[in-house]
């Protein structure tokens, strides 16, 4: 690991595996890392491609039973219309690698401070179970292999995407030592939400100004209180006002804002972080690949990164 470098994440098979009916906005992914290549923003001595993550690690957090359905291809078509996807073992692989780019991550992020997985934020998956396009939870995946190898001992898990990080917020609703934090539109999937340990949920409609007014206020307060010494933010896009299944009305420059704003606090506060991508689904891809290339070009600023 090169001191200085932003590190991220992406491998092909995060795209290529999915069925032809589902690559739209699947393919952002495939777009996010070739238009920073495009604009100079990286090079792709800052890609790296992961491998599978060891079954080990993933039984840390997914037990036995479901872990071999995704291995043997027996998930029932309930449970596979749960997920949305078609069951494959390209899809499985897929998911693999995702979770241990994920876990890559944070260990170049302790440190270089930040690192990103242009894929990951699975956070609709449950110990047992996958839900909306989530198989496996990489955050907490990563989270508990963290734990286990003493890497942490605080975690706070960001989840800034529009939809709530109910399989995340179940998995650690018992455990101290990772602190849940989802700001999410109050009437949108799931609709049977979890607890998390803090949950602020917007109203339809919300614009910049109060979703930075209730984003600096409640972080801050989350941050003072518990003092992470490892962050996971999930930087969905689907905030957006032009998202087709938001509901909120913030901008693309206040998505941005929401952004430099995590990382200044994390950077002032020198707290570790890994960052997945999470959600977007406005009808324009460039839209969706803009406003997630974003992240990527705010997280190189603000760490002086190259």
């Amino acid at each position: 690991m090169s001191s200085g470098r932003l590190n991220i994440a992406y491998d092909p098979v995060y795209v290529h595996p999915l069925p032809e009916g589902h690559r739209f906005p699947m393919i952002k992914y495939e777009l996010i890392a070739e238009q920073l290549l495009y604009e100079g923003t990286i090079t792709h001595e800052n890609l790296f491609s992961p491998r599978l993550c060891p079954e080990e690690i993933i039984l840390l957090t997914h037990n036995r039973q479901y872990l071999d359905k995704l291995k043997n291809q027996t998930l029932s078509t309930q449970e596979q219309r749960r997920i949305g996807f078609p069951q494959s073992p390209l899809l499985t692989h897929r998911e693999l690698v995702i979770t241990q780019g994920t876990i890559d991550c944070c260990l170049f992020a302790k440190e270089n401070r930040v690192s990103l997985n242009v894929a990951g934020g699975t956070h609709h998956a449950y110990a047992d179970r996958g839900e909306g396009f989530c198989l496996l939870n990489d955050f907490a995946v990563a989270a508990n292999y963290l734990l286990k190898n003493k890497i942490a001992n605080q975690i706070l898990i960001i989840d800034l995407d529009v939809h709530q990080g109910n399989g995340t917020a179940k998995l650690f609703s018992e455990k101290p030592d990772v602190f849940t934090f989802s700001m999410h539109g109050k009437n949108n999937y799931p609709f049977h939400k979890e607890k998390s340990d803090l949950d602020i949920e917007l109203p339809d409609g919300t614009d910049d100004d109060l979703y930075h007014e209730l984003l600096g206020k409640n972080l801050l307060a989350v941050i003072k209180k518990i003092n992470p010494d490892f962050v996971f933010f999930l930087s969905g896009v689907d905030i957006l006002g032009s998202d087709k299944f938001g509901k909120l009305k913030v901008s693309m420059e206040g998505c941005r804002k929401r952004d430099e704003y995590v990382f200044s606090l994390l950077m002032e506060n020198n707290i570790p972080c890994t960052v997945a991508m999470g959600g977007g689904y406005s009808p324009e891809i460039k839209t969706i690949v803009e406003a997630h290339c974003n992240t990527f070009r705010i997280a190189k600023e603000i760490y002086q990164l190259h």
